[in-house]
């Protein structure tokens, strides 16, 4: 029989697994809804880096828009004084 301290681990194990899968799947959905469904490479390790890619890209565009609706000024690169 297991205990309640086992319990609650594999409860909560779960509900992050659950977690995980739907903040996955929200993201291969609008990756794909934004960049589209195909993989244009042909050899297995060109589209997995294509996939990357995309993902990257996504999280760009995620970046770009939090910074014009919350009206961040960020500087990414500093001015060098010569």
């Amino acid at each position: 029989m297991a205990t309640s301290r086992a319990l609650y681990h594999r409860i909560e194990s779960r509900r992050g697994l659950r977690l995980w899968y739907d903040r996955y799947s929200c993201l291969v959905f609008l990756s794909k809804a934004k960049f589209g469904i195909a993989l244009r490479s042909k050899t297995k390790t060109a589209q997995i880096n294509e996939a990357l890619c995309k993902v990257l890209a996504h999280n760009i565009c995620c970046l770009i828009q939090s910074m014009f609706e919350l009206n961040v000024k960020s500087e990414f690169w500093a001015q060098v004084v010569l």
